[in-house]
């Protein structure tokens, strides 16, 4: 009988010591993490304190590293690839980190020449690649054959993902006279090129007179003479006789803000809202108009999904105004503000601050300027950059409405 007692005793010790092993041991757990390495044998890491700074975990992990690493460390790679990770993490985008030897040349792309091939590019989230906005008009890339919608592979044999832009950008540029190897997909067809780099002009404004008195002007970009060769070509087409006006932002990919207000300021009168930036908390800060306007004559303007950025800026205001008609199809939908900030040492932030606002306080990013007319192109003409006007079903539709007027 004694003996029973002593051992439901016991058991019940036992029992008690077992749960609380259990517990200290689903306690330790949750508190660390651990990896299985591959002779069996389990590593804790100790990372279950929340306010543990980032700094903290990664000297952690760089202590695993340096004991059980095979290779060689790059201590510089090392240092680039946790803060391209940790902006990375913001999943936007359009924030990206800038090493040092990538800044000088990612500041050329708002200058008025570069030595490349000739191509806006835009991120295609959908596959999670890179997709040729539009190859610059008479530029090496339009010469080779590459097109509007051309997925990017490869540059040189090496892929990118959408998040490395400025990596690809700055591959594929490089000396006057060197070649570059593309690999595009363009539906379901791989295409290579190599392509001789140049020294590009980036935005000619190009403009003529059609149908005897309608200007037409058309530019691919805005950089930092944009707005004064835009007012040169539109008084240069009304020295001509001119009564109306077609601006085509197809495939314009924008660039510097400042010169799409000014655009807008010859046709908006002086003193109205023509663009709102808003930040994060709900701090708004207001262009307007600064000047009376020269242009005052019916105009159209022409986009399309590959209309982008600074060139949404301007299409709608105008719109908004309703200073001009709005044809083609709805725009790209890039309405947020970047800030390139740099490091002491040399190295970049392009990070988004403030986002658009039409003067109607119409949101852009993401949604787009819709048009007052919705004109498709043909399919088969979808991918052209350069299509014969009496095939152009958005640029016969603007010339109607012009010759309605």
């Amino acid at each position: 009988m004694e003996e029973k007692k002593s051992y439901k005793v016991y058991k019940i010790i036992m029992i008690i010591m077992l749960t609380a092993f259990i517990t200290f041991m689903i306690t330790t757990i949750v508190g660390y993490n651990y990896i299985i390495k591959g002779d069996g044998k389990i590593l804790l890491l100790n990372t279950s304190s929340d306010n543990q700074d980032i700094a903290t975990k990664l000297e952690k992990y760089r202590a695993i590293i340096d004991e059980y690493y095979l290779w060689d460390v790059d201590e510089e790679s090392l240092e680039e690839g946790a803060i391209k990770g940790y902006i990375e993490g913001l999943n936007d985008p359009f924030t990206e980190y800038i090493s040092k030897e990538e800044m000088q040349e990612y500041m050329q792309d708002t200058m008025g020449n570069y030595v490349g091939i000739g191509i806006y590019m835009v991120l295609d989230s959908q596959n999670g690649k890179i997709r040729i906005l539009a190859p610059m008009k008479n530029s090496p890339a339009e010469q080779a054959g590459l097109k509007s919608g051309d997925i990017i592979l490869e540059v040189d044999g090496q892929s990118y993902n959408e998040d490395e832009m400025s990596s690809m950008a700055n591959k594929i540029k490089g000396e006057e006279g060197t070649k570059v190897k593309l690999k595009v997909l363009r539906g379901e067809e791989t295409l290579e090129f190599e392509i001789e780099r140049k020294n590009i002009k980036v935005n000619p404004v190009e403009g003529k007179v059609i149908n005897n008195n309608i200007g037409y002007i058309q530019f691919s970009s805005f950089d930092e003479t944009t707005a004064e060769d835009f007012k040169a070509k539109y008084q240069e087409l009304e020295a001509q006789g001119i009564t109306s006006l077609i601006i085509d932002l197809r495939n314009n990919g924008g660039g510097l803000v400042d010169q799409a207000t000014d655009i807008a300021d010859l046709i908006i009168e002086k003193g109205k809202d023509l663009i709102y930036e808003v930040d994060k908390d709900g701090n708004q800060e207001t262009v307007k108009s600064e000047i009376d306007p020269i242009i005052n004559m019916p105009i159209v303007v022409l986009v399309n999904e590959n209309t982008a950025s600074a060139s949404e800026i301007l299409a709608g205001a105008l719109k908004d105004y309703g200073k001009a008609t709005i044809i083609g199809t709805t725009t790209y939908g890039k309405g947020v503000i970047q800030q390139i900030l740099t490091l002491k040492d040399g190295s970049g932030l392009k990070i988004t601050t403030e986002e658009y606002q039409t003067p109607n306080h119409n949101k852009i990013h993401g949604v787009g300027i819709e048009p007052n007319i919705v004109v498709e192109l043909p399919e088969d003409l979808k991918e052209e950059l350069s299509i014969p006007e009496n095939q152009d079903t958005q640029l016969q539709k603007a010339i109607e409405v012009l010759s309605n007027k």
